[in-house]
């Protein structure tokens, strides 16, 4: 197996996939209430197109893959795609990045299928705020989902929050104090994306974040549980669970970026916050060869800018969240 850089001697090891733009929550800051426009299901990549990406990047040293979506578990099947990726020679790792409202019912049959691990969007810990956020009343859902996938040892879990001023901010220490029961919590945050608006007044930098967090105690910087994602870790004293940051904003890691990411209608992204996009579909659906496929991944990783611009105003306008991923 053969690894890929960028052009600037960053290793790619690491494929998001997105396998549905549908999502059964409305979070404010992923789409708006209304729903985002969804791509016919012809458009949709089949779970077969998927695994034959996955193989092909696994040849060139693609080792790690998240399943995303949308909300993934709300399209049929995706245990059988767990365990297409699963089998495929040169992935160790499957993980999945989910709302968490379905994963009760599937946290086992997922963990059957070879799924290792999985994160859970979770922006409060108050009923009415969650339903103002999402647009459901479905918190006890996730709180179920997050204890059942405990059960099928899907571990370790990382409770992701979307930090916003004003609306959630106010929920920091109780969030950090759930480390101390074993949760790996991870504050994110808050990217303007098209539907940012222009002054994005909700943003909390994540050095804010930790200065508020230890009014709770020395945070000492730890390992980072399984994984290789972007987060920077800390343990409160005492706690078994840690504490994460994810500043893709104001202490952006873009240096150290591993990743491509695969649309749901099958667009190679090189980065999450920029518009590029390199279309496999019809090769997919045109009998392409694995050379066919190679060179369009090599063409997004070569794409692959040095870093984004959020700070200079530029941001993407392609795509809503839940239409990249995350």
């Amino acid at each position: 197996m053969s690894g890929i850089s960028d052009s600037f001697q960053r290793p790619i090891s690491y494929l998001r996939v997105s396998v549905t733009d549908r999502c059964n929550l409305r979070c404010v800051y992923c789409m708006p209430a209304g729903g985002v426009p969804l791509a016919p299901r012809s458009e949709i990549l089949s779970y077969e197109e998927i695994a034959t990406v996955v193989r092909v990047a696994a040849g060139m040293g693609v080792s790690k893959v998240r399943i995303s979506g949308g909300e993934p578990l709300v399209r049929e099947g995706l245990a059988g795609l767990v365990r297409m990726i699963s089998q495929i020679a040169g992935v160790d790792d499957v993980a999945l990045t989910t709302n968490g409202v379905l994963l009760k019912e599937q946290a086992s049959e997922l963990a059957k299928a070879g799924l290792r691990r999985v994160n859970v969007s979770l922006d409060t810990l108050k009923r009415e705020r969650f339903k103002e956020i999402t647009g459901y009343d479905r918190l006890s859902d996730v709180l179920e989902g997050i204890e059942e996938a405990q059960k099928a040892d899907l571990r370790p879990i990382k409770v992701n929050m979307v930090v916003m001023r004003g609306v959630n901010d106010d929920e920091l220490v109780d969030f950090a104090l759930l480390s101390r029961e074993g949760w790996n919590v991870r504050f994110i945050e808050l990217m303007p994306l098209v539907n940012g608006g222009g002054e994005h007044r909700e943003f909390v930098p994540a050095s804010e974040i930790r200065a508020r967090i230890s009014s709770l105690g020395e945070l000492l910087a730890c390992a980072p549980p399984l994984g290789n994602g972007p987060a920077s870790y800390y343990q409160l004293p005492g706690a078994s669970g840690t504490v994460g940051f994810i500043a893709p904003v104001s202490e952006h890691f873009c240096f150290k970026c591993n990743r491509l990411r695969l649309s749901a209608d099958g667009k190679l992204l090189p980065c999450l916050l920029a518009d590029e996009e390199v279309d496999l579909r019809p090769v997919l659906r045109g009998d392409a060869s694995a050379g066919e496929i190679r060179n369009l991944i090599l063409e997004a990783v070569a794409s692959k800018p040095q870093g984004h611009r959020v700070m200079q105003g530029v941001v993407p306008r392609k795509r809503w969240m839940t239409q990249v991923g995350g």
